[in-house]
C-alpha cells in the first residue's frame, strides 16, 4: 500500500488520536531517583550541587523527608549515595552498620514503602578515590571483592530491596550473590551495572559526592565507550552470575548499547540518564536554547531503546509535569 490509499498524517490528525497510538509511554513506576546523603549535614542544611542545578545533598533525616514528599508525588523507587565524614584507604565507612547508606535505608523503610536501592561501591568512602583496594597504582579486582561483599551485605541488613554494584570489578555479581544467599538474602535482588563506561558525562556527579580519584583515572576497569560488544559480554557474565537487573550506564549517549542488551537477554534493564546527561539539558534550558520538552524527549529514548527502569534526576520534574509533559505530544 503507499499513497494515497496509505496516509501516515492520519495516524497524526488529532491530540486524542496521538495518545492512544503512543507507542512508548511514560510512567511514575519507571523512574528511579538518585539521592546523596551527606554525613556531615545538620538537618535542615541541605546543600545545593552547583555542578547540577535543582539537586541536592541531603542529611539523613532530610533525605527521609524528600523520600515520603516523592512517594506522595508517585515515585516507586530512590537509589541511594553516602557521602561519609570519614574516608580510608578500604573505605570502611562503606560496610560499618551505622554507615549513612545503612541509617537511611532504615529510617526511609521505616516511613515508606519504597523500593530502595543502593549503590555499592567504594570510590565516596576511600581516600584514594578509586573503586577497590589499591596496592601502587593499581587496582585489586580481587581483593576488592571481598570489600563490596561486606558492604552489600550491610546495605541488605540494613533493609535494602535492591543493591547495585557500580565497581566494575569482574566477578563482583557472583561474590555478592553468593554472601547474600549465605546470609539467608537470597531474596535481595541485584542491579549490576553491567556496562558502565568510562565516561566525561560523569563530572559533575564526581564534583556532587566528592569520588574523583586523586591519581590516575578509572580506564583500567570501567568501559571503553568505544566498544559495543565488549558491553554484551560484560552483560552476559553479569547474568550468568545472578544479576536480575542489568544496567547501562550512560544513557542517552548509549542507547544502542540499551537496545542491543535488552534484545540480547530479554530480562529486567535499566539506563541510567547520568549527572552530565541531567545538567547538559538543565544548562539548555536555562539559556533559553531548548525547552522543557526535551525532558520528556530524553527520557522517552531511553525508554524506547529498551529500558524498563530509568534512573534520572528528573524524575521529580516528571512527576511534578508529568501531566504537561505528556500533553505536549497531543498538542
Amino acid at each position: 500500500m503507499h499513497f494515497p490509499i496509505t496516509r501516515m498524517r492520519r495516524l497524526r490528525k488529532t491530540s486524542q488520536i496521538r495518545m492512544i497510538l503512543s507507542e512508548t509511554k511514560l510512567n511514575p513506576e519507571d523512574f528511579i531517583y538518585p539521592m546523596f546523603i551527606k554525613e556531615a549535614l545538620k538537618d535542615g542544611q541541605r546543600e545545593h550541587i552547583d555542578t547540577m542545578p535543582g539537586q541536592y545533598r541531603y542529611s539523613l533525616n532530610d533525605a527521609i523527608d524528600e523520600a515520603k514528599n516523592l512517594e506522595e508525588m508517585g515515585l516507586s523507587s530512590v537509589l541511594l549515595f553516602g557521602m561519609p565524614e570519614k574516608k580510608d584507604e578500604t573505605g570502611s565507612s562503606a560496610y560499618d552498620d551505622e554507615g549513612i547508606v545503612q541509617r537511611t535505608v532504615y529510617g526511609i523503610k521505616e516511613e515508606t514503602d519504597l523500593v530502595i536501592i543502593t549503590d555499592v561501591c567504594m570510590c565516596q568512602y576511600t581516600s584514594h578515590g578509586h573503586c577497590g583496594i589499591i596496592k601502587g597504582n593499581k587496582v585489586l579486582n580481587d581483593k576488592t571483592l571481598d570489600y563490596l561483599s561486606k558492604i552489600a551485605l550491610s546495605h541488605a541488613e540494613a533493609g535494602a530491596d535492591i543493591v547495585a554494584p557500580s565497581d566494575m570489578m569482574d566477578g563482583r555479581v557472583g561474590a555478592i550473590r553468593e554472601i547474600l544467599d549465605i546470609n539467608n538474602f537470597e531474596d535481595t535482588l541485584i542491579m549490576s551495572y553491567a556496562a558502565k563506561f568510562e565516561s566525561a558525562y560523569y563530572a559533575p556527579f564526581r564534583e556532587a559526592v566528592c569520588s574523583a580519584p586523586c591519581s590516575g583515572d578509572r580506564k583500567t576497569y570501567q568501559m571503553n565507550p568505544a566498544n559495543a560488544k565488549e558491553a554484551i559480554r560484560e552483560a552476559e557474565l553479569d547474568v550468568i552470575e545472578g544479576a536480575d537487573i542489568i544496567m547501562v550506564k550512560p544513557a542517552i549517549a548509549y542507547l544502542d548499547i540499551i537496545k542491543r542488551i535488552k534484545d540480547a537477554f530479554s530480562m529486567p534493564t535499566a539506563a541510567y540518564q547520568v549527572s552530565g546527561e541531567y545538567s547538559m539539558i538543565i544548562a539548555g534550558i536555562e539559556a533559553g536554547y531548548l525547552t522543557e520538552d526535551v525532558i520528556l524527549e530524553s527520557l522517552t529514548s531511553i525508554k524506547r531503546a529498551g529500558a524498563d527502569l530509568i534512573i534520572s534526576h528528573f524524575a521529580p520534574e516528571f512527576l511534578k509535569l508529568r501531566d504537561k509533559i505528556n500533553n505536549s505530544w497531543r498538542k
